[in-house]
């Protein structure tokens, strides 16, 4: 039953997160809104800043699922797919994620959530790959270097929408195209 009353908690904090910034949500409305008292919402969440990041969490852990990488298809459509799929809930929970990389831009625990993230995505796209030796270290830096690009150009296009998320798709796996395609050729080891 906690794990279950836990769940609903973050749901209902979720909903608050995805539709209004951060400053505005307060304990008590995700305590009314659940039909608990503050004091028992305190005792799943010290503050709200630990909701926020066990919201956060577990929106990472949906989107690494809905990531995975098969290592028998093709790569590129699979981080196409991946990256579609991180779009489609930004774009759904858009306060959440500006607070993320905005207000809780500082945040260690956050931070934390945000790197963990895109460490399991390199390394899964990488195992997926047939590359050895320097060309796979070329192409670890490469996909750091594209996730963090990623990461800022979906935070700038969320606070400013001054093109379409076809466009935004398209520059980012242009980028991720123009970074693979650039790492030095070697012998596979």
């Amino acid at each position: 039953m906690p794990d279950e009353r836990r769940g609903e908690l973050l749901d209902i904090g979720a909903q608050l997160f995805a539709s209004h910034p951060y400053d505005e949500v307060r304990m008590e409305q995700v305590a009314e809104l659940a039909g608990v008292s503050r004091a028992n919402l305190y005792r799943y969440f010290a503050s709200k800043r630990d909701l926020f990041a066990a919201i956060y969490r577990r929106a990472a852990d949906e989107l690494l699922a809905t990531a995975a990488v098969d290592p028998t298809g093709p790569v590129f459509e699979q981080v196409s797919a991946g990256l579609d799929a991180h779009l489609d809930y930004f774009i759904a929970n858009r306060q959440t994620v500006l607070t993320a990389n905005r207000t809780l831009s500082g945040d260690p625990m956050i931070q934390a959530i945000i790197s963990d993230e895109m460490a399991q995505l390199r390394q899964r796209i990488l195992d997926s790959s047939e590359l050895n030796g320097l060309r796979r270290e070329a192409a670890s830096a490469a996909l750091h270097a594209w996730l963090v690009f990623v990461r800022a150009i979906c935070v700038e296009w969320l606070a400013n929408e001054t093109f379409s998320r076809d466009e935004l798709r398209e520059i980012c796996l242009g980028a991720l195209r123009g970074a693979l395609g650039s790492a030095p050729e070697s012998e596979r080891t």
